[in-house]
């Protein structure tokens, strides 16, 4: 399976005992399973098991489905409108530790959480419900990640999400190291040796070896200290790989709460019963013992450094009232070249602190393109989760023709009037056309057209 696979072996031996071990092994020769988790400010709730029949719920995620197999997820156009992600059930367990921080968190301020390695999106979608479903509008997450071409990706999978509140940077982790005592929350799901992805990435198991695994020891002890700063006092830091050996693990939990005034936090968050294992620091999900990959998790607690800074108010005001009709929430205007965008008032100040230090991508809504005296709809403002239902005209279409027009190919509205109108399917947006009368120009995204015949 693995160069060296007697020391692989020796390593999960070690990791999670000899009789885990052997279950494991047995698993990495089976297909990987197949599940999603679905956007509860999108998903239509008529459509959950006539979408996905015979889906079974994942216990650690309220909105997680595991499959009987894997679906033409390209040819279904909620999935394009943003509904639902498809995500590995083990990686949705981050996401369960999170909501047990957020459940024990009060704050009466706006909760700043940062996801350090976050491409394509999976877990930053997973902590933006989570977030929204209990702190409502007050949080700011920051969604990083380094690499460009991932970055890109990473940007895209957030808006069609749609939550406003997700700002998308790429940036080293030592940037934030200087915004000190500015995040409550960190997630940090470290680049690894994959040993949990093996059934999923035959590159992975080819890969593997004791020395890939001490390189990555050294870069994620370098991650932890150099985004360390960032964290208020009091604040967590959930700490993930989809590895098993201790030494990317619970060694570098240990090291960190060795070195850095770190707490390491047994939560409710075992879920005993369904196959997750209790380390010494954390949690491990291992195939075999549960349906999905490879997932270990654990959280440490800050308790000396720099208290949580205020951000003074006010620091951008708004630019005008362009955009502020469109939206559920109150926003702030920006206008950024030609695109004016829109930031909800509860966490602009955050925002415009971001933009002030670090490299971001994306923040608040994409809302409109000036184009002379024009303002043309932004793709993304179709996805947003907080688009008033009443802001443009909808036209309601079958799946054939929601397909053509994500296919980006020509749709026509003959019985509609001329102008800008949301194309709806199953009632849930999937963007913008501009009706001309015999035919309608698109606006949908070239980069996030469907490439496969439909």
């Amino acid at each position: 399976m693995v160069s060296a696979s007697s020391l692989f072996c020796k390593y999960l031996t070690e990791a999670i005992g000899a009789e885990n071990a052997a279950v494991a092994l047995s698993a990495l020769g089976r297909q990987a399973s197949v599940s999603v988790r679905l956007n509860p400010s999108k998903f239509p709730a008529r459509l959950k098991y006539s979408l996905f029949p015979g889906a079974a719920c994942i216990p650690w995620s309220p909105h997680g489905l595991m499959l009987e197999n894997r679906q033409a997820f390209t040819l279904d156009p909620l999935f394009h409108a943003g509904c639902y992600y498809v995500q590995d059930s083990s990686s949705m367990f981050v996401g369960h530790v999170l909501r047990q921080i957020l459940s024990e968190t009060c704050r009466k301020d706006t909760l700043r959480v940062l996801d350090l390695c976050a491409a394509p999106g999976g877990k930053t979608t997973d902590a933006a419900a989570s977030l929204r479903g209990m702190a409502g509008d007050g949080f700011l997450l920051v969604s990083n990640e380094v690499i460009k071409s991932r970055s890109a990706v990473l940007a895209s999978n957030t808006a069609v999400w749609g939550d406003p509140n997700v700002a998308v940077t790429s940036a080293d982790p030592s940037d934030f190291g200087r915004m000190r005592g500015f995040f409550d929350i960190v997630l940090a799901d470290v680049p690894c040796s994959g040993e949990g992805m093996f059934r999923k990435d035959a590159g992975a198991a080819e890969q593997w070896s004791a020395e890939n695994v001490a390189h990555c020891v050294a870069r994620q002890r370098r991650i932890l200290a150099d985004v360390w700063p960032s964290l208020a006092e009091g604040g967590y830091l959930i700490y993930s790989t989809c590895t098993f050996n201790c030494y990317e693990n619970d060694g570098n939990v240990r090291w960190a709460e060795e070195n850095f005034g770190a707490e390491a936090l047994s939560l409710d968050a075992s879920c005993e019963g369904y196959g997750v294992l209790k380390t010494e620091y954390g949690w491990s999900l291992v195939p075999g013992l549960v349906k999905g990959e490879g997932q270990y998790c654990a959280v440490l607690r800050k308790t000396s450094g720099k208290s949580r800074v205020s951000v003074p108010s006010s620091r951008k005001k708004a630019q005008g009232q362009a955009v502020s009709s469109f939206f559920s929430v109150p926003v702030r205007e920006v206008l950024k070249g030609d695109l004016l965008k829109a930031v909800p008032e509860a966490v602009a100040d955050e925002a415009a602190f971001l933009e002030e230090n670090v490299r971001v991508l994306s923040s608040g809504c994409a809302a409109f393109r000036r184009k002379g005296r024009d303002l043309v709809p932004d793709a993304d403002l179709a996805l947003n989760i907080c688009l008033r239902d009443d802001s443009f005209p909808r036209a309601e279409v079958d799946r054939q023709t929601a397909l053509k027009y994500l296919h980006r190919d020509a749709i026509a509205l003959p019985s509609a009037e001329k102008g800008f109108f949301l194309v709806c399917f199953e009632g849930v947006p999937l963007g913008f056309v501009k009706n001309l009368g015999s035919r309608c120009n698109s606006l949908h995204p070239q980069e996030r057209r469907i490439r496969m015949d439909i």
